[in-house]
């Protein structure tokens, strides 16, 4: 283990380049009332020096026609404004090649210091795989590997560029599945004011956004600043028949949970009993009914305390600056700081004996609430009176400050830069509603009676605040005073650093018939940092909240590469352009030795009107931090047992009741969840136990190759048009993944694979009392699919102009192997867990302007999924279609959905600009998908990346 004992020694190095950045963002200001300097000279190697926003993405090379050489989708500042969101996560989210990313704002039983962030998940291949640039370097990114794109502010976005091509030869890990480049504006004059409020159409989730932005600008200089702020209100589940409960408005008394009534166990039979609601007098057995797990009436809907989206607040401020300290070397800096609140509720705690730990909970059997006097009496009960709250803070600080120049050798003119990058990232969350098992233990200790009143027996404990609990007292039986002695708040922390030194330089090499041979190389060094330190009471096992271990380790990066372009043909028959463009890359890693990764690729021009293009690219994504070094953790996991005797495969399967019975399950055995009934749909249940997860120091780089083919076709004859259509192939091996608890059961059951039977035990009675989901290289993940895209812009009429664009994708394939000797499992059209891998994305957008005015309307469609049947005999419109999700039989095909967003905008005379806009204007609602998970997806049977409600909005901008 790599321990992360170094940071003192990058706090110099960070102290001057904050300085060297701050001068970058700052020094021109004051200098600008005194700069009197000539204009240059056009002609002179200076005015080749590229400002930020021309960076060339996929590419170190200056110069390559970033629309045509590469797939690149491109979204410019009025395609971002025509939206109507405040968030570039939630901006790249509607892109057709966006999946659903791992943490969503709506998986608000998450206890990761991720949720609340927004975060870009493209070709299905995970965020941990998408990397994010800002101008062409790495952004800040959390101990997970996850980049959150709130902190970056919208208000200085130019454009965004997304390369659907691996590119870990230019760009290093995590560049699989495609590149995120987020190009900012890099001069400004004047001062722009822009604000925005929207809500749902329920009238809550409001979202409230404002932003400051000044810039002035020289021949020599140019510095801008700016303040943004965003305020998203929550959206809870209880507010919308869609949410309002566990599965949904079609099986509106499933999934119920413990319920807020006392319940106790017998101990002479273990028969379960539950006190009579309005019953105050708890230790009279008389005032108790049995218990039926498979009843709603001493159950409850934890829907109505849930948050179906969490709240949010962000603020952040941002410099960026550049100055010409000679007509060939600029200096240029940026500094951006931002501070995100994020805040959900979930339900009270499921409290029951066996919380405790191993010491267990119990009432004592000298207390004057236990209806059985004289034994240790187990109970269950949930407790409502005490929401539990989530409080998370992330404070993200980025700075880089570098030099960048040109210069004339073999008569070509050259480009070099030389950038310092700090990023750090400090998150906390704060929970509260968890129950202190030490406090809860005392109160329910022993009792005596003082003055006519039951009090806690210890005089200790009643000196350090005791009170006496009446566990088994329904909602309202139990006093304040209670609540506050036995209620928990606890805090973790996490921090993450990185220190990133690049240098580039490109150039023309040499002058070849068809025109010049040029080249890129550079180096790079990089260290990753980070910790976590959990609650020590919680990291105790000293609450209820999730117990897990502290993180902290780190490790280096070096690396090398070089970049050719070569023109091979020119002005020739069938071929107006012929050229190839190569690259590699060298990574040293300290946490797992050293790899190479080449890409190849052409692009050709027969004629002025088509292009094609390809490439061949190898990729990997090292284990991050978290990865690596991370504590193990609990977690609670919703699964379907395939051994279930009715809603398992085993019930159709006879192999698979063939292994379940050869593991010693009861061949009747019956899934139970949290609450203790029986699972009553494919849907399965929370397990009562709780699972563990844990990093792995010897996991080693996943590994990709990626395959595109093109074309980018303009004919002459029919001016305004643009078509491009490319394929791809995505091969990942070694996969890094913490296999979830239903694909273990179904891996070792209904795959018949052995490597993952090891990892879990269970019970007599078959329940599941422990598993391991630990991170293992392991399996192996395809998919290849096409892109389409077409842009028409029509001649003017006197009614104004049009402009039609449509972006659509296509899934061809998305291939999961569990281990190499397992069988593949094809889920392209399937909903799994927390994305749907939807076979046709599309987005088709109208656009019309005439002199002050403009409109757009927006369609964006999805295709229908393959779902799990809720039953064999409900919802199960192909009951003998086998589930490559559950491995059983029976899947529920839904049908696709189309959301319509209209927004209408003003220019006014007086340089403001007015916009009004409606997102799902006819307020659509998406399929229920019984596969969507509470991880990730946060308010199942609704899919997290569909509208959950029509969303009005109206912005202005001023600018001064």
């Amino acid at each position: 283990m790599v321990v992360s004992s170094g940071l003192k020694r990058h706090v110099a190095a960070r102290r001057a380049v904050l300085a060297v950045a701050l001068l970058g963002c700052l020094g021109p200001r004051a200098l600008l009332a005194q700069d009197t300097t000539p204009a240059r000279n056009p002609t002179s190697p200076a005015e080749m020096l590229a400002p930020v926003n021309v960076t060339v993405t996929g590419s170190r090379i200056r110069g390559i026609d970033v629309e045509t050489a590469q797939p690149v989708f491109s979204m410019d500042r009025a395609a971002i404004r025509a939206t109507g969101l405040t968030s570039l996560g939630d901006v790249v989210a509607r892109m057709p090649s966006a999946g659903t990313p791992e943490v969503t704002p709506q998986d608000t039983l998450s206890s990761s210091n991720d949720a609340g962030g927004r975060y870009v998940n493209l070709r299905n291949l995970g965020a941990v795989r998408t990397l994010v640039l800002v101008n062409g370097r790495r952004w800040t990114t959390s101990l997970g590997g996850l980049t959150d794109l709130s902190t970056i502010p919208l208000a200085i976005v130019e454009r965004i560029e997304v390369l659907k091509d691996g590119a870990s030869s230019i760009y290093g890990s995590d560049a699989i599945g495609s590149v995120v480049n987020i190009i900012t504006t890099d001069r400004f004059e004047g001062a722009t004011a822009d604000v925005l409020y929207g809500v749902n159409g329920k009238g809550d989730g409001a979202q409230k956004n404002g932003t400051f932005t000044w810039g002035r600008s020289t021949e020599r200089s140019s510095l801008i600043l700016g303040a943004s702020y965003e305020d998203a209100d929550t959206l809870d589940d209880s507010k919308r028949g869609t949410t309002a409960s566990a599965y949904g408005p079609r099986h509106p008394l499933d999934g119920y949970a413990m319920g807020p009534y006392g319940g106790v166990v017998d101990p002479a039979t273990g028969n379960r009993y539950v006190v009579n609601h309005g019953a105050t007098d708890t230790a009279s057995p008389a005032n108790y009914h049995p218990y039926d797990a498979n009843s709603v009436a001493d159950k409850y809907n934890t829907a109505r305390d849930m948050s179906f989206r969490a709240g949010s607040k962000l603020r952040d401020l941002f410099a960026t600056g550049r100055y010409n300290l000679t007509d060939d070397i600029t200096l240029r800096g940026m500094v951006n700081y931002g501070v995100r609140d994020t805040r959900s509720q979930a339900s009270g705690y499921p409290l029951r004996s066996d919380t405790g730990r191993a010491d267990g909970l119990f009432i004592d059997p000298a207390n004057a609430y236990n209806p059985f006097p004289g034994n240790s009496t187990s109970f269950f009960r949930r407790t409502v009176e005490l929401p539990r709250m989530d409080w998370a803070k992330s404070k993200v600080f980025h700075a880089d400050a570098g030099l960048e120049g040109t210069f004339q050798w073999l008569d070509h003119a050259w480009n070099w830069d030389v950038t310092y990058a700090y990023s750090e990232d400090r998150a906390s969350r704060t929970t509260s509603g968890n129950i202190n098992l030490v406090n809860a233990r005392k109160a329910l200790g022993p009792t005596t009676t003082i003055d006519g009143q039951v009090a806690c027996a210890s005089a200790a404990d009643r000196a350090a605040g005791c009170v006496p609990w009446n566990i088994l007292a329904g909602p309202g039986g139990t006093p304040d005073a209670v609540w506050r002695y036995v209620a928990s708040t606890t805090t973790a922390h996490e921090t993450t650093r990185t220190n990133d030194i690049v240098a580039n330089l490109t150039g023309g090499l040499v002058d070849l018939p068809a025109g010049t041979l040029r080249v890129a190389g550079g180096v790079e060094h990089r260290r990753e940092d980070g910790r976590y330190v959990p609650d020590p009471a919680d990291a105790a096992g000293l609450t209820t909240q999730l117990a897990s271990d502290p993180t902290s380790g780190g490790y280096a990066v070096n690396e090398a590469y070089l970049e050719f372009d070569v023109p091979l043909l020119t002005d020739a028959p069938l071929a107006q352009e012929l050229a190839v463009n190569a690259s590699s890359r060298y990574s040293h890693y300290t946490a797992f030795g050293g790899r190479t990764n080449n890409k190849y690729s052409f692009r050709w021009k027969p004629f002025d009107d088509l292009l094609l293009r390809g490439t061949y690219a190898e990729g990997f994504r090292a284990p991050t931090v978290a990865d690596l070094y991370a504590g193990s953790a609990e977690s609670f996991e919703s699964f379907l047992d395939p051994c279930d005797s009715t809603f398992g495969a085993a019930a159709t399967d006879a192999g698979v009741r063939a292994r379940c019975g050869a593991a010693g399950v009861p061949a009747n055995y019956r899934q139970v969840d949290q609450s203790g009934a029986q699972i009553t749909s494919n849907t399965g249940g929370q397990n009562p136990s709780a699972f563990r997860t844990g990093a792995n120091p010897r996991l080693k780089p996943e590994s990709s190759i990626t395959r595109t083919a093109g074309l980018v076709y303009s004919p002459t004859y029919l001016d305004g048009l643009d078509m491009t259509l490319d394929y791809y192939k995505v091969d990942i091996r070694d996969v890094i993944t913490p296999i979830l608890a239903g694909d273990i059961l179904n891996f070792c059951y209904v795959r018949n694979d052995p490597t993952y039977c090891g990892r879990f035990t269970r019970a007599p009675n078959g329940s599941i009392t422990a598993l391991d989901e630990t991170l293992v290289n392991l399996g192996s993940l395809s998919t290849e699919g096409y892109d389409l895209g077409l842009h028409y812009r029509f001649p003017a009429t006197r009614f104004g102009e049009f402009a039609l664009t449509s972006d659509s994708t296509y899934l061809k394939d998305y291939t999961q192997r569990s281990s190499a000797s397992a069988e593949p499992r094809q889920l392209a059209g399937y909903m799994n867990g927390v994305q749907g891998l939807y076979r046709v994305r599309s987005n088709l957008t109208l656009d019309w302007s005439w002199q002050r005015f403009g409109a757009t309307w927006t369609v964006r469609y999805y295709s229908g999924l393959k779902d799990s049947c809720w039953s064999a005999t409900q919802e199960c419109n192909q009951p003998d279609t086998p589930n490559v999700i559950s491995g059983g039989q029976g899947i529920s095909r839904k049908g696709g959905v189309a959301f319509n967003d209209l927004q209408f905008r003003w220019a006014t005379p007086w340089n403001g600009n007015v916009r009004v806009g409606v997102n799902n204007v006819f307020a659509r609602k998406g399929p229920f998908y019984y596969n969507v998970s509470s991880a990730g997806g946060g308010s199942p049977p609704y899919n997290p990346a569909f509208d959950i409600d029509r969303y009005f909005y109206i912005g202005y901008q001023q600018r001064f």
